[in-house]
C-alpha cells in the first residue's frame, strides 16, 4: 500500500519531522491574513474617523441634536476597531508552554465586544427617538444635516462593504460583524436625512420615528453579527466544509474509511483532527506514509485550514463492511 503515496514523501526523515516547506508556507499565510485583517481595520478606522470629523464640523453649524447623535455613533465605531486591532496582534503570537493553540481565540473576545457595541448602539437610538418624540425640539439648516447624513451613510457603508469583504475572505467573524455594524451605522446616518425631510414637510415627529425603524433594523443584524460570533465561541463550523475534508481524505490511496472529524477556529484560521482506518498489514512507516499524504491532501483542499492531526487504526472486519456500506450510499 505504501506506493499509494502521490507527493513523493517517502524520504526516511519524514517520520521524524514535517516537511519544513508545509509549515513555512503556513506561518507565512497566517501573517498575510493577519495583515490584511490590520490593514482592514487601520483604512476603516480612517475612513470612519473621517466622516465623524467631518459631520462634527456640521454639526457646529446646525445644531441638530439628530445629528450629533450620529456623530458621536460613528465616533464610536472607528474605536471598535480597536478591540479588533488587539485581537490580531495578540493572534500573531507564537504558541507558548501556557497558551499551547498560540492567542488566535482573541479574535472571538473581540468578536464579543463588538456585539456589545452593537447592542448599546440599538439601545441608544432607541432611547434619543422615544426621547425626541415625548420633547419635540426645533432642527435649523434642515439641508446641511441631510447632507451630513448622507456623508455619514456613505462612509459608513464603504467601510462596511470592505471590512465584510476582507472578513469572509480571512475567515474573521469579527470583523465581519464589525462589516455589519458599520452597515447598520450608515443607516443610522440616512434616517438623519429622512428626519431632516419629514421636519421640512412640517412633520417633526419624522426624525424619532424614522429613529426608531433604524432601531428594529440595528437589532436584525445585531441577531446576525451575534449568532456568527457565539456559533465561532461554541466552535461552531460550517458542515459542508466537514464533508469535503472527510471526503478528501477518503479518496488518499490507501484509506480505507475515514472519521470522526472534528474541526475548530483558533482565531481566522481552521485546526482538524480525524483517524483514518488502513489495512493491518501496514508497516508503521507505510502508515505514517499514508496519514502524511492525508495532512498534505487536507492543507491543499479545505479552505483557511493551517494544522491537521491524522491517527491511523488498523481497518477490523466491521470497518471494512462499515466503509463499504457508506460506498454504497
Amino acid at each position: 500500500m505504501s506506493k499509494g503515496h502521490g507527493h513523493g514523501h517517502g524520504h526516511r526523515h519524514s517520520r521524524w519531522r514535517p516537511h519544513s516547506h508545509d509549515s513555512a508556507d503556513r506561518v507565512d499565510h497566517a501573517l498575510e491574513t493577519s495583515r490584511r485583517g490590520m490593514r482592514a481595520l487601520v483604512r476603516s478606522f480612517a475612513a470612519l474617523f473621517v466622516t465623524a470629523v467631518a459631520q462634527l464640523v456640521l454639526v457646529l453649524v446646525t445644531g441638530s441634536v439628530a445629528l450629533l447623535g450620529d456623530t458621536i455613533h460613528n465616533f464610536a465605531d472607528a474605536l471598535t476597531a480597536v478591540p479588533l486591532g488587539i485581537a490580531f496582534l495578540l493572534g500573531r503570537r507564537a504558541a507558548t508552554r501556557r497558551y499551547t493553540y498560540g492567542l488566535g481565540r482573541a479574535e472571538d473576545l473581540a468578536g464579543v465586544v463588538v456585539v456589545l457595541v452593537v447592542a448599546a448602539s440599538a439601545v441608544v437610538v432607541g432611547y434619543e427617538s422615544v426621547l425626541r418624540l415625548l420633547d419635540p425640539r426645533p432642527v435649523g439648516h434642515l439641508w446641511v444635516v441631510a447632507a451630513a447624513g448622507v456623508v455619514g451613510f456613505a462612509g459608513n457603508e464603504l467601510v462596511a462593504r470592505y471590512r465584510i469583504t476582507v472578513g469572509r475572505e480571512i475567515g474573521s467573524a469579527a470583523l465581519v460583524a464589525d462589516g455589519l455594524h458599520a452597515r447598520t451605522d450608515g443607516f443610522t446616518s440616512l434616517a438623519v436625512v429622512l428626519g431632516a425631510a419629514g421636519v421640512a414637510l412640517g412633520f417633526p415627529a419624522a426624525d424619532p420615528i424614522v429613529g426608531l425603524g433604524i432601531t428594529v433594523a440595528i437589532l436584525f443584524v445585531l441577531r446576525d453579527a451575534a449568532k456568527e460570533v457565539f456559533r465561532r465561541l461554541l466552535d461552531a463550523v460550517d458542515p459542508a466544509t466537514v464533508e469535503l475534508a472527510e471526503t478528501t481524505a477518503r479518496d488518499v490511496p490507501g484509506v480505507l474509511g475515514a472519521g470522526p472529524l472534528r474541526m475548530r477556529w483558533i482565531g481566522h484560521h481552521l485546526r482538524a483532527e480525524l483517524a483514518v482506518t488502513v489495512e493491518t498489514t501496514l508497516t508503521v512507516e507505510q502508515a505514517h506514509r499514508i496519514a502524511h499524504d492525508v495532512e498534505h491532501r487536507l492543507l491543499h483542499a479545505v479552505p483557511r485550514l493551517t494544522a491537521v492531526a491524522v491517527h491511523t487504526e488498523p481497518a477490523t472486519g466491521a470497518d471494512l463492511v462499515h466503509e463499504s456500506l457508506a460506498h454504497h450510499h
